[in-house]
């Protein structure tokens, strides 16, 4: 894709939905981090679902911790890994409360050297909470990416490299949500809603349906 189709492109999405915002529910620094750390391998609605009963109740690292590993994971065993992600908030949780002031830090190094915190959740984190234009790639934006011709590779991070590389700084802060949303709901990865695509002229897929 040339950089005027990817200026055109993203130009779309910014009038489409100007300030797009995270499907996750959160109220606070913590919730956000511990919505991204639960999401992984499982969709923002059920995780959502969950934590409309957890953070009435825990919503802080100390809360998480007093509630115990079994009580935790009675609030999150609809969502997917809930084991290993119950054991990753409790560390996480530790770790902030000894570490941070129960405060979620604000760099990449301190973010993933938190337990069940990757490059991703970091990215998302970072992006959302502290502003910086970082892009999380997820199964959707490595779909996007690779599927429309922005940045083809084989791994979330050569994808990552590749959307930072060529899509203009004006668009960085929102790019992530707009291609998550765009995967999530048009470029779907069964059955792509080519026909209701909105900037279906700049993709690249040598499989999209001639109009």
């Amino acid at each position: 894709m040339t950089k005027s189709q990817v200026q055109a492109l993203f130009e779309h999405l910014r009038a489409s939905d100007p300030t797009p915002k995270t499907e996750l529910h959160y109220t606070s620094n913590f919730e956000l981090l511990t919505s991204v750390l639960l999401s992984a391998q499982a969709t923002d609605v059920a995780v959502n679902k969950a934590c409309a009963k957890l953070y009435p109740v825990a919503n802080t690292p100390q809360a998480i911790l007093d509630l115990g590993l079994e009580g935790l994971e009675s609030y999150i065993s609809s969502i997917g890994l809930y084991h290993s992600k119950a054991k990753h908030l409790m560390k996480t949780s530790e770790i902030l409360l000894q570490k941070h002031q129960s405060q979620v830090p604000n760099t990449r190094k301190a973010l993933e050297a938190l337990p069940g915190v990757g490059r991703k959740t970091a990215n998302v984190v970072l992006n959302i909470l502290f502003g910086e234009p970082t892009l999380a790639v997820d199964t959707h934006i490595f779909r996007v990416g690779n599927r429309m011709g922005l940045a083809s590779g084989k791994t979330p991070l050569e994808v990552e490299k590749g959307l930072l590389k060529i899509i203009p700084n004006e668009f960085l802060l929102h790019a992530h949500h707009w291609l998550i949303l765009h995967g999530r709901y048009t470029c779907t990865a069964r059955k792509p809603k080519c026909h209701l695509c909105a900037v279906s002229e700049y993709c690249q897929w040598a499989e999209k349906p001639i109009t």
